[in-house]
């Protein structure tokens, strides 16, 4: 690991291009701004870690969706079914609302 010192408003590079900027040192906290391209993704550890876990608890899970009570076997609203009939596409409680009459 490479361990730097840096103070407020100063920054790193990091193969060209990638900046971190120390923004502001408060106590035990310090803030950094990052930019990078926006095909490198950047999260905290600890939520990198929780997206790992979750990835890898759905990797081993069976496929079974009887859990979703049948939801698979229906098509979705508006999608066509087999003998290409339409579903009708469920509506949103705000959707279903009247407008107010202007005057």
């Amino acid at each position: 690991m490479l361990v730097l010192t840096r103070s407020a408003n100063q920054s790193i590079v990091i193969d060209e291009e990638i900046v971190v900027t120390v923004l502001d040192v408060r106590g035990e906290h310090v803030r950094i701004g990052i930019s990078a391209p926006d095909h490198i993704q950047i999260h905290r550890q600890e939520v990198f870690e929780a997206v790992q876990e979750a990835n890898r608890r759905a990797a081993e899970s069976s496929g079974d969706l009887s859990s979703l009570g049948g939801l698979a076997d229906q098509p979705a609203p508006g999608a066509a079914t087999a003998d290409g009939a339409r579903q009708p596409a469920r509506r949103s409680p705000r959707q279903e609302e009247t407008p107010p009459e202007r005057g």
